[in-house]
């Protein structure tokens, strides 16, 4: 099935929203004025050019859970008990190497979001017994194709449950945040655990509060579901899928050294030679440089400051110009060729 999505115009809604550091995509942020390094003193991890990325093992827990969750009103899930079975079952399916393939077909094969959605549910027999409802239901997704490809996932399952559920495009989050509160736009979005955890405790707590959300799945959805109620949202089963910080080498510098984990990295690369790439503020910012040398006791012989997660430390990583670049873990220049 290929479904049309809507752009949902802009809504009167104040923005009173601080969203989490980790940024709109749900992926943990990083941010910050000041870029360094030290001198190397080794060659046994230097950079390695090579035209496949692999993602290292985040194996200590540095970045936060951005798992995808489903989000829907209280009022539609209390109204409509078949609808957050029907979401928690692509929470069962979905993984992130799935999560890459499906970013792959739409960002680089220039697939249609729609119809990489519909292939993906029809594939994974999501909807094979699934309890049934009926009535409207709108399902929104955030302006890029990740959350594009998720709420026409959710959407075709929905549909096959009984439901007649349209998505609306709805720009960023402090957007769709208020519409979803609201209930009266949109009653169900594709969401990160983590990244939503913070908002929430911001719009609860007020701005700046201690943060609740960590690198433990079920630890940051007990911390958000009590948030969630104050403002009348239920969330569903995180999947396995994530959209969160991640380090990659080429799969030619993993095979060298043999590592598959950035604590193996750590123990492989005790004479400086790392180069590291990533956004300027990286050397600032706990889910980047100083993370991975606190969590990790990485040493680097040199920081190069490029982008975040974008083409510039793809390519720097590609052609052996940084050891290890920050990128996020489902993008789709992941995937295996």
């Amino acid at each position: 099935m290929t479904r049309r999505t809507r752009v949902l115009t802009p809504l009167a809604i104040a923005l009173a929203l601080v969203t989490a550091a980790c940024g709109d995509s749900g992926s943990s942020g990083t941010g910050g004025d000041d870029a360094g390094g030290s001198s190397a003193s080794g060659d046994a991890c230097a950079p390695v050019a090579g035209d496949q990325l692999v993602v290292l093992e985040d194996d200590l827990g540095l970045q936060n859970a951005d798992n995808i969750v489903p989000a829907v009103t209280t009022a539609t899930a209390s109204a409509n008990p078949a609808l957050l079975p029907a979401l928690d079952a692509v929470s069962a399916a979905l993984t992130t190497d799935q999560l890459v393939e499906l970013n792959a077909a739409v960002d680089l094969e220039r697939q249609s979001p729609e119809d990489v959605a519909a292939a993906w549910v029809e594939e994974s027999g999501v909807t094979d017994g699934l309890e049934q409802g009926s009535g409207p239901i709108t399902v929104g997704a955030a302006d890029f194709s990740e959350s594009t490809i998720l709420g026409n996932i959710y959407a075709d399952v929905l549909d096959a449950a009984g439901f007649d559920a349209t998505v609306r495009t709805v720009g960023n989050r402090d957007l769709y945040l208020p519409a979803l509160i609201s209930g009266s736009d949109l009653q169900v979005f594709p969401e990160y655990l983590a990244t939503v955890t913070e908002a929430l405790n911001a719009q609860v707590n007020g701005a700046d509060p201690e943060p609740v959300a960590s690198g433990d799945v079920q630890a940051t959805l007990d911390a958000l579901r009590p948030l969630a109620d104050q403002v009348g949202l239920t969330f569903g089963e995180p999947s396995d899928a994530a959209d969160q910080n991640a380090f990659a080498v080429t799969q030619a510098f993993a095979d060298e050294l043999g590592v598959t984990s950035l604590s193996e990295l750590a123990d492989a690369c005790g004479d400086n030679s790392l180069v590291l790439g990533g956004p300027e503020e990286c050397p600032t910012r706990p889910f980047c440089q100083p993370g991975l040398e606190d969590t990790y006791g990485l040493q680097f012989a040199e920081f190069v400051p490029l982008d975040a997660g974008g083409p510039l430390t793809k390519s720097a990583i590609e052609q052996g110009e940084v050891s290890l670049g920050l990128v996020f873990s489902s993008d789709g220049a992941l995937a295996q060729g």
